[in-house]
């Protein structure tokens, strides 16, 4: 039985997948009385007579909305075809010899604090280079099968600019429990995610919670939003520090931020929401030139070299799938973080 696909969600670093296409064909007159396959051959040349027949056989094909089943059928003029072309499967991926900061391995599992511009799977655009593979290089065949062929081991995942800590399950047993715990989110088990994130602005409250559905942009497809259709997400915040520009205003702020769900980018959506966008977030942080432009030089200097946005998932608890025992782990800032970190702190 294949474990939850809810945590795969969390923080999700891809954008959307190719989605399948849909190929309308109208039969002509020099049509009539062909075969269906032979039909199909002549409209769409690109695909090979092989590839339109497994299509066929799974499902994809209709004639004026009813399924197809076979191809062997007779054509008539004038006859409309529906097919839908899922994107090619990829290529199953590779074993490459790239660095992990391994923070605990056992024969369950694996705890990796991930850098910033490490992608946790190989997706459009980022075939090869991800932590999949590197994990492929340190674990062999070990790793669970339960995420697919792209995705071994992998039960959460983190934006590919956001650094910090994940858990990858080296068995299928480990993985159906790791999920468990991340479908739950902490409400009723152990499960603890904890982000330390610098905002733009100060909130009136020293903690709050975010309650906004989520999902697809309606446009920017690579992007999501908050929409009244969307899926449930919740982030609970706490802020922890306040910095001032140079003269003595408020201008940003620290915040932990705990997840009740996974949803793709939710931090990031949902601190934007409030009026206090992630600093560095080209993406969902209007304006981020004419706010730097607060910061004392040293500040803005190193925003400047972060080049990503100031997230990072800084803790991280949970169940050991097989013995039961609470394991919690903790992530420094990174050294890119930490730096802007002190330049915040000094500008004030």
């Amino acid at each position: 039985m294949p474990a939850p696909q809810e945590p795969l969600d969390d923080l999700d670093e891809a954008a959307p997948e190719d989605e399948a296409t849909s190929v309308d064909i109208i039969a002509a007159r020099e049509d009539e009385g062909l075969r269906l396959d032979r039909v199909l051959a002549r409209h769409l040349p690109e695909l090979s007579r092989t590839r339109l027949q497994a299509l066929i056989g799974s499902g994809n094909l209709t004639r004026e909305g009813r399924l197809v089943s076979s191809g062997s059928v007779k054509v008539a003029p004038g006859d409309r075809f529906v097919l839908r072309v899922p994107p090619p499967e990829p290529a199953a991926p590779v074993a490459q010899d790239i660095p992990l900061d391994i923070v605990h391995e056992d024969d369950d599992l694996i705890v990796i604090d991930k850098p910033a511009g490490l992608v946790v799977h190989p997706a459009p655009g980022n075939p090869d280079g991800t932590l999949v593979n590197a994990l492929l290089f340190h674990c062999g065949a070990s790793l669970s099968g339960v995420g697919g062929v792209r995705r071994p081991g992998v039960v959460h995942r983190l934006d590919k600019e956001t650094s910090g800590l994940l858990v990858v399950a080296k068995n299928d047993r480990a993985h159906r429990a790791l999920a468990a715990q991340f479908a739950d989110h902490g409400r009723s088990g152990p499960l603890e995610r904890a982000y330390l994130a610098f905002v733009w602005g100060v909130p009136d409250l020293p903690s709050g919670t975010v309650d906004a559905p989520l999902g697809r942009h309606p446009v920017s497809r690579e992007r999501m939003t908050v929409r009244s259709d969307g899926r449930a997400a919740i982030t609970h915040w706490q802020r922890l520090e306040t910095f001032a520009d140079a003269a003595g205003r408020p201008v940003a702020s620290l915040m932990e931020c705990q997840l009740e769900t996974g949803r793709t980018h939710q931090i990031r959506v949902h601190m934007a929401h409030i009026g206090h966008p992630l600093l560095g977030d080209t993406v969902y942080g209007v304006g981020q030139r004419t706010k730097a432009n607060r910061l004392g030089e040293k500040a803005r200097g190193a925003l400047d070299a972060l080049g990503r946005q100031a997230l990072h998932a800084a803790r991280l608890g949970f169940e050991h799938p097989a013995s039961g025992d609470f394991l919690l782990f903790e992530s420094p800032l990174p050294a890119e973080l930490a730096r802007l970190h002190r330049a915040l702190e000094e500008a004030g």
